[in-house]
């Protein structure tokens, strides 16, 4: 058993050095000439509109903000400036979302973003993105890469496809620190000793993103207070989560995996996927010891088998909001789809090791 165990670590972390470095290298290599594209057309929005400031910036060799979903689609979070004068409310009525509501209608004027507010006092993230859309559209005529980059047309959100081959969203998006939402109120578990008192603290401490994109939970049923929601988004707390041990080789594992095997027809599966089910691991493993190098197969293993019945069942709860199911919209064909694939994959895993030299 032990030696089985350790054939397969070998195997994993062959993988990791020649595949999911190779990955890596060409994902960094696609962000650097995306990036430079999104600045100059940022760097246009800013002119004709002050409000809307880049906050695209190259820190250690990482751009923040940019979030990977796959290997030619890729998010840009524009944070936004002056949020002061609204209260932050999410009552559990919108899965995944709140909203931003004046804390005092006699502000009104003083909001740097007064001419989206609604009759009601809400903060309308859809009026933002509509705005921001048109001037994105006018750079990107006025750019210096406008030979390379155009606008996706029928959507609300704010995409652009740049050189035919790559996508990226830019969502404009509030940075909350300080709060946590009442939606996320049950995290962490009480029974479950996994992260422990200081890294929660950490977590809330680093706070939540609200971003102005069309919501998982509303798609189809958009009232017109749903489509001025925000979406909730945690990748700084969940980044923070993922850090000891070889918890990030093995979700550098998992998306090689995903975007080599699991790249199927209606996207049943993305990276945050993934992400989401390496957390519920490390619920269910909550010593250290569990992440040690010795035990990335049995970790790997275990996602894997929880994917496939998350596949089946048809359902994917949020990590930090398990009212929100990741899977909502999805058609079922595809999860079934992805359910036979992942099932295949985590057969030739288990079952042979060198396997993954094939994978």
């Amino acid at each position: 058993m032990i030696a089985t165990q350790a054939k397969l670590v070998y195997q994993l972390n062959k993988y990791n050095n020649e595949r999911c470095q190779a990955r890596k290298a060409a994902i960094a290599k696609t962000i650097r000439e995306v990036c430079k594209v999104v600045s100059d057309v940022l760097k246009e929005v800013e002119v004709q509109e002050p409000r809307f400031i880049s906050s695209l910036s190259e820190i250690d060799a990482r751009f923040e903000g940019m979030e990977v979903i796959s290997p030619n689609e890729f998010e840009v979070v524009l944070y936004l400036n002056q949020m002061g004068v609204f209260n932050f409310v999410d009552d559990g009525s919108l899965p995944g979302c709140a909203v931003l509501k004046l804390s005092d209608g006699r502000k009104r004027s003083m909001s740097l973003w007064v001419e989206f507010i609604t009759a009601s006092g809400y903060l309308s993230a859809r009026k933002i993105r509509s705005r921001f859309q048109t001037l994105v559209a006018q750079a990107v005529d006025k750019c210096s890469y406008r030979d390379v980059v155009k606008m996706v047309a029928d959507t609300s959100e704010v995409r652009l496809r740049i050189r035919e081959r790559y996508v990226v969203q830019i969502t404009p998006a509030f940075k909350c620190t300080g709060i946590w939402p009442r939606s996320a109120a049950q995290w962490p578990m009480p029974h479950i000793p996994w992260p422990g008192p200081n890294r929660v603290a950490e977590c809330k401490a680093e706070g939540f993103n609200l971003l102005s994109k069309e919501c998982y939970s509303l798609t189809g049923k958009q009232s017109s207070a749903e489509s001025d929601a925000w979406v909730l988004q945690f990748s700084e707390a969940e980044n923070r989560l993922l850090m000891a041990g070889c918890r990030k080789k093995c979700l550098s594992v998992l998306k090689t995996l995903r975007d080599r095997h699991l790249e199927l027809p209606g996207q049943p599966l993305q990276n945050y996927h993934m992400k989401t089910l390496l957390l519920y691991e490390c619920e269910k493993h909550p010593r250290e010891t569990d992440w040690d190098e010795s035990c990335l197969g049995d970790r790997l293993n275990g996602i894997l088998l929880q994917l496939i019945s998350c596949l089946q069942c048809r359902r994917c709860p949020h990590y930090f909001l398990p009212n929100l199911d990741l899977f909502q919209g999805k058609p079922h064909s595809a999860l079934e789809a992805a359910a036979k694939q992942a099932w295949r994959l985590a057969r030739e895993i288990l079952t042979n090791a060198k396997s993954l030299d094939k994978l």
